[in-house]
This record gives structure tokens, sequence and C-alpha cells, in this order.
């Protein structure tokens, strides 16, 4: 037995959109993406996103902010991942650099420090060159700088 979808009105959107908003920061790009998969029509989706962005429910700025914020406290992520998932989600260039600049240097490299450290011991190669290839490669995957990945990989042998 098939499951009817249901189709929303655009109040039933904008009630449940306003609701989502209310619990976590969203961007315009995602909540477009989540009325496509309900199947609005295009014109109704945008003026239920134009409604929120009026009502202060979207604040693309706010959700940079957050977005940047939590991708580097919890997911560990570098500016240069936080600034393609921002990107990618089609938010503007200023909020995307107004939003990193609130990553502190001395806290970026920090962060890449003792992921580094914390990654050290399980990577193996035939010697030190290749070990730190391997880091290198991996802090780049998590979207450091590679000025800032050379001074933090450099150091290894420092504090060794």
């Amino acid at each position: 037995m098939e499951k009817k979808k249901h189709i929303y009105t655009e109040e039933e959107a904008y009630l449940k959109l306003s609701a989502l908003c209310a619990v976590s920061e969203q961007c315009c790009h995602d909540m477009m993406q989540k009325m496509r998969r309900w199947e609005l029509a295009e014109k109704l989706a945008e003026r239920v996103v134009a409604r929120l962005v009026k009502e202060r429910f979207i604040d693309e700025e706010r959700y940079a902010r957050a977005f940047v914020r939590d991708k580097f406290r919890y997911n560990h992520w570098g500016r240069v991942r936080i600034e393609q998932e921002l990107k990618r989600k089609k938010i503007a260039q200023r909020h995307i650099d107004e939003a990193l600049e609130e990553i502190d240097e001395k806290d970026n490299l920090k962060a890449l420090r003792e992921m580094i450290q914390k990654k050290r011991p399980s990577v193996k190669g035939k010697n030190e060159y290749e070990i730190k290839g391997k880091l290198i490669r991996f802090a780049l995957g998590r979207g450091f700088q590679m000025d800032d990945i050379i001074k933090v990989v450099g150091n290894l042998e420092d504090e060794e």
C-alpha cells in the first residue's frame, strides 16, 4: 500500500519552516531544498522564504556565524572547508568573510595542532617523510590551510 504524499499549502509550509527556524539556524538554500522535496511550486516556495526572511526567521549572516562556530568547534573543520560548504549553500561572500573572521588565528593553530597530535599515533609509514605527507593530506581534507599545516607538521619533531 502506497502512502499518499501530503501536499503543503503556502501557510502550512510557512508554519512548518518557521517552527524549524525557531529551533535552529537555517539558510534560504536549505529551506528551498526542503520545499522542492515537498514538491512545492517554485513561486510559492520563494514567497515562503521571502516571508521567513522578512520576519527574521532566516538571517544568512546569523546563519553563517553559527555555522562557522559549530563546524570549527565540534567538527574540527578548517577555514577552507567551512568556506566551501557555505558557498555550496549559496551564502553571500561578505557573510562568509565576516563569519570566518571570528576564528581566532591562535585557536585555529591550536585546533590543528591537537588534531594532528591525536592522529599521529595511528598514521603508519615507511619513514617520517611519508608520515608527514599523510598528516598533511589528512589536515587538508579537514579544510585547513597549507601554510598552517606546514607550520604545525614541521614543529612535530620539536615537540617529540
